[in-house]
């Protein structure tokens, strides 16, 4: 579908169900691919305008992974979460048959910063980054706290599935890396079986996924990982190395201690099991490892051989020297 086409008919449908909007500027496509794309544009009415962000899958696609919760569910999951108070774009249309545009949903859009070199160096961002870590714990336990009996319809993952889903993957490569297998065999040993609170799960709560401003996390984006399951994941997610981008010190993204985490995190009503936490953080890196390796596979396997395939394959190495840190005992 071709930009003039989606503008066509994003016009049509902004103007049916946003009051006094008369039409649309600027569109301009921000990512995608043939299976989900994201635009921006302005909703122009008389009495403001709103800058905004199209979310879709094009009519025929489908989600591209069986861990995907679908556009559809992460609407209703960031309607939840900006009710609650959670930061969240604000949902303002979930996409229909007669908006002729596919799968998806129209966002407010939020000003801030996503690239992660820029928000742990940036002077912008020096203020905000000292209380970063513990913010990043209390919208956690809000996330966490938002009402079960509301949710729509999630898939229930524990550690147990968890640690055979990624054993299975990484036996599907066919190659072997002994430091795989040895964390493999601690997750095993060391799992902690179902949790005693079983909560919504961001999924993919890390850098990239968070806008932030000088004045701290202003929205919690991408919620297609969302499930139900140990709210310690998110917190594990989080502290895994390859999110803190050269700030190995500060294991929150980069930008401070597990203790200020954990702190805001209490703060805001919650309960943290560290043991666990360490667990799903050893976890989280192991399948960060998995997914570098998925990446090179398909850059040795795909015609096109894209070199940006091959950058995130070659860090797999990296998770294994970061799952010998993890796992090398402790004096």
């Amino acid at each position: 579908m071709a930009s003039a086409a989606i503008a066509a008919a994003l016009t049509q449908s902004v103007i049916g169900w946003c009051a006094g909007a008369t039409g649309i500027r600027d569109l301009a496509q921000l990512s995608g691919g043939a299976s989900q794309e994201t635009w921006s544009f302005v909703i122009e009415r008389p009495d403001g305008d709103v800058a905004a962000i199209l979310r879709r899958s094009p009519p025929g696609y489908g989600s591209v992974s069986g861990r995907a919760a679908g556009l559809d569910v992460e609407a209703e999951l960031m309607r939840l979460a900006y009710e609650a108070g959670v930061p969240s774009p604000q949902v303002l249309h979930v996409l229909t048959e007669a908006d002729a545009l596919g799968a998806g949903f129209v966002m407010r859009r939020v000003d801030g910063e996503t690239i992660p070199r820029k928000i742990l160096r940036d002077t912008e961002f020096a203020a905000a980054r000292p209380k970063l870590a513990r913010q990043i714990g209390s919208i956690l336990a809000g996330l966490h706290g938002i009402d079960s009996a509301a949710l729509p319809p999630l898939r229930t993952i524990s550690s147990t599935e968890e640690i055979g889903l990624l054993r299975d993957d990484y036996r599907s490569y066919e190659w072997p890396r002994p430091v795989f297998e040895l964390a493999l065999r601690w997750l095993a040993d060391h799992d902690p079986g179902v949790s005693k609170a079983i909560t919504l799960v961001h999924g993919d709560f890390r850098h990239g996924n968070l806008i932030i401003g000088p004045d701290g996390v202003r929205a919690v984006l991408d919620w297609e990982l969302a499930h139900r399951g140990d709210p310690m994941e998110d917190l594990g997610w989080i502290c895994v190395n390859s999110w803190r981008f050269g700030e190995i010190d500060k294991p929150v993204g980069g930008l401070g201690s597990r203790e200020e985490m954990f702190a805001g995190y209490e703060a805001a009503g919650g309960h943290v099991d560290e043991a666990r936490v360490k667990f799903w953080e050893v976890m989280g890196t192991l399948r960060w490892g998995i997914m570098c390796c998925g990446m090179m596979r398909r850059f040795r396997e795909d015609p096109d051989h894209s070199m940006e395939r091959a950058m995130i394959g070659r860090r797999s190495s990296e998770t294994e020297i970061d799952l010998l840190r993890l796992l090398a005992p402790r004096n």
